[in-house]
């Protein structure tokens, strides 16, 4: 089949899509401390009202499959668009703690739901267009993120918490709106699973392989989460760094992320996705080493960027062969894989605060590199998502 050109009306609109929930997500980190004012919440409360998103998120991340499975993300996506547009206004104007909670696990089902519903109408795109395009899907993901939290702050500080507001949300539903007419119709796929007379679907917590490529996910993403939480403050603990300094941190990994993040489906289609994923495995467990034994900020700051430019096609990659693997629905797949992954960032974050407390966040990043040996040895299961081309 021939393959349709570069840029396409389909994929231009799930990249809106992408770009959108980006955003949106972007947003959150400068609304933490406001919302927390608000709320006069001290920080463990913090902690447990974004538990609360995270619950949310993992209640609709399985339901979210089970639909497109049988019905196909189009219509979801369409209504899902505007389901996610208001959510700072909601965030805005609870008046208590406890419809503070109710709000944010709202949020969050609303983004995770979403981010299910988008990869698998992604990996429609990928079969219609017959090249990769998640790798870049999920880099105008974080160019949405990095835009949210840059001009989220400035907003804020110079027009308050009711302008950001409603900026977020008049901003979400242009790219919505842009994305709504060419969001590509994709439809359930009784053959799924290899044949007319299989099932379209596999129950996951059956398929054995379905876990591994979750336990994958969730080892793939765990470097994110700890680059995201705990990079600055391991330079300023450890190397005596400033606040700028420090901040280069995320900042570094989160540039090589999106940087390779765009570059990923050209080298997925040239290399194929297994060898894209050991590289990046090797290219995390390098990064992420030289964090661990950096004798210097810059040094760590260096190892960050490596990290950052290895682990950005990981999740990508994983996502769409979850999407493409044999006797299982796309958005069953998509939606175990995410499940596990995001459970991870949620749960993660108070291993490593235990671990840290007792070794130090050095011996953190240098150990983390260990669960990456297990995606590096189930990196065959990622020749699934060339299925798509």
């Amino acid at each position: 089949m021939k393959r349709l050109p570069l840029f396409t009306a389909e994929r231009a609109a799930i990249a809106l899509m992408f770009l959108q929930n980006g955003y949106l997500v972007g947003n959150w980190a400068p609304k933490v401390p406001e919302f927390a004012a608000k709320l006069g919440l001290q920080e463990s409360a913090i902690g447990l009202m974004i538990l609360f998103f995270g619950l949310g998120s993992m209640a609709s991340m399985p339901l979210v499959g089970w639909w497109v499975s049988r019905h196909g993300s189009h219509g979801l996506l369409r209504v899902m668009v505007f389901v996610v547009t208001p959510v700072f206004i909601l965030v805005n104007i609870v008046p208590n703690a406890v419809t503070g909670a109710m709000a944010l696990a709202l949020m969050g089902a609303a983004v995770a739901g979403t981010d299910v519903a988008m990869n698998a109408n992604a990996v429609e795109v990928e079969r219609s267009e017959r090249r990769a395009i998640m790798s870049s899907c999920h880099g105008f993901w974080s160019l949405g993120g990095l835009i949210g939290a840059a001009s989220g702050g400035l907003i804020i500080d110079f027009a308050g918490n009711w302008a950001h507001a409603l900026a977020v949300t008049v901003v979400a539903l242009i790219l919505g709106i842009l994305a709504w007419p060419r969001i590509f119709p994709d439809r359930p796929h009784p053959d799924d699973a290899g044949g007319a007379d299989l099932p379209a679907t596999v129950p996951p917590f059956r398929n054995l392989t379905l876990w591994l490529m979750g336990l994958m996910c969730l080892f793939a993403m765990e470097p994110e989460g700890a680059s995201l939480d705990w990079s600055a403050l391991y330079l300023r603990d450890a190397f005596g760094a400033d606040a700028a300094l420090s901040g280069l941190a995320f900042a570094s990994f989160s540039a090589g992320m999106a940087l390779m993040r765009f570059l990923g489906d050209a080298i997925r289609d040239r290399y194929g996705a297994v060898n894209t994923v050991r590289v990046s495995v090797v290219f995390t467990i390098m990064g992420l080493l030289i964090v661990g034994c950096a004798p210097g900020a810059i040094w760590a700051v260096a190892g960050f960027a490596i990290a950052g430019l290895g682990i950005a096609n990981l999740v990508p990659v994983l996502f769409s062969a979850a999407g493409n693997m044999p006797g299982i629905g796309k958005g069953v797949g998509i939606s175990f894989v995410t499940f596990f992954g995001y459970s991870g960032l949620l749960f993660m974050p108070s291993v490593i605060g235990l671990v840290a407390e007792r070794f130090g966040l050095a011996i953190v990043y240098i150990g983390i590199t260990v669960p990456l040996f297990v995606v590096l040895a189930g990196s065959r299961l990622a020749r699934y998502a060339d299925r798509a081309e």
